[in-house]
């Protein structure tokens, strides 16, 4: 009896990307992060060197070579014709931009489990660029938030560049263990007879960079597509109905707790809010859409109502609308002569039973109840 022979199984090595060595940024550190994701790349294993004739051997390129070549994975940035960016962004892409721009879509729907070619996924790919992404491009392309003459009057009231993403990645270059430079291939005797090789510790503080960089993106994705994409479609809802509550739709009321910020701003500044947000504003298609858009620019929303939890015994918020996403001040905080009371003070004061607090700076108050809420609300906007 005869058996058929057990098919060997073909070993391939893992493919091989390649980044420089030497001072490492925030943009390669991500990039490398985003590779790995993909099945593809997993495993892979990573070299870091300037030499041509090294990455020439590598599967992949970024942030190095001088070469932007889709078909053949390279994806360099520096070449003085590279220009480059972002679909409706102006910012030119970095390696990490390059690498998101070929490979979000797929890495996004392969982390949430939604088919590649969801709307949704392209609703992602576009939120993770403008908020999280662009922001590591401009940087290492040296572009500015404002324009100088912008700022050229301004002064700092505090130094905030050590906390962002980037300045921790540039943290992770110091080297405090060994006194060569980081770059040397020589080895360095220590004390206890061991010897450290200076281009692999180096190569480790890359890849911690890598993590906190990739992590970070998780989180944003994770946080994006479990609770901002969700709150779009309960935002735009109680967006739409807002005339229901106030004749001039100045509130904007939730049943939930619901991350209402980022999208309402985004409906807002769209004439047609019920379209997904993957593109730069469009202008009015006709008149008529062009008066509706600046009918509700007139008529911004100026309070949020919603309860503390989804509880039905829960506590009732009113809180003011920041001028914009970023900002401390509202655009009509709560009466000043409400601000900083509580409990049967505070509604002796209103004239609303049942008041909590209304906070100093009055961009936020409380009632224990939906109605007192309300209550709140419609005074605080004929004040």
């Amino acid at each position: 009896m005869s058996s058929s022979p057990v098919p060997k199984r073909v070993k391939t090595s893992p493919p091989l990307i390649g980044t420089h060595n030497g001072h490492f940024h925030a943009d390669e550190a991500l990039a490398v992060y985003l590779i790995r994701l993909l099945p593809a790349y997993t495993p892979s294993t990573l070299l870091r060197t300037r030499d041509p004739s090294l990455l020439s051997t590598c599967h992949t390129v970024v942030d190095v070579g001088g070469e932007y070549d889709p078909p053949s994975n390279r994806y360099d940035h520096h070449q003085r014709t590279f220009n480059t960016t972002f679909p409706s962004r102006n910012t030119k892409l970095s390696s990490a931009g390059l690498v998101y721009f070929h490979f979000g879509r797929a890495i996004i729907a392969q982390r949430t489990g939604l088919p590649p070619d969801a709307k949704d996924v392209d609703i992602l790919w576009h939120k993770l660029y403008r908020d999280f992404i662009e922001a590591i491009d401009a940087n290492d392309n040296g572009i500015p938030v404002y324009a100088p003459a912008d700022t050229a009057a301004l002064t700092k009231r505090f130094n905030d560049a050590g906390v962002t993403l980037s300045s921790l990645v540039s943290d992770l270059n110091n080297d405090f263990s060994i006194s060569a430079p980081p770059s040397t291939e020589a080895e360095t005797a220590t004390t206890d007879g061991t010897v450290q090789h200076p281009q692999a510790e180096e190569d480790a503080r890359f890849l911690a960079a890598s993590e906190l960089m990739g992590t970070s993106f998780l989180r944003k994705l994770t946080g994006y597509h479990s609770s901002w994409l969700p709150a779009r479609s309960t935002v735009l809802a109680a967006y739409e109905s807002r005339f229901q509550d106030d004749a001039q739709g100045r509130l904007l009321v939730f049943r939930e707790p619901t991350p209402w910020k980022d999208h309402l701003y985004t409906f807002e500044s769209s004439p047609s809010p019920s379209s997904p947000d993957t593109s730069s504003p469009t202008s009015p298609s006709n008149d008529a859409d062009a008066t509706k858009s600046q009918q509700q620019q007139q008529q911004q929303v100026l309070y949020v109502l919603y309860p503390e939890s989804a509880s039905p015994s829960a506590k009732w918020r009113v809180q003011a609308v920041p001028l914009n996403k970023e900002s401390f001040e509202s655009r009509k905080p709560l009466p000043e002569a409400w601000r900083g009371l509580r409990d049967e003070e505070l509604s002796a004061r209103s004239g609303v039973p049942g008041c909590v607090f209304v906070h100093a700076s009055g961009f936020i108050g409380g009632n224990v109840g939906e109605e007192g809420a309300r209550e709140m609300a419609r005074r605080a906007l004929e004040m």
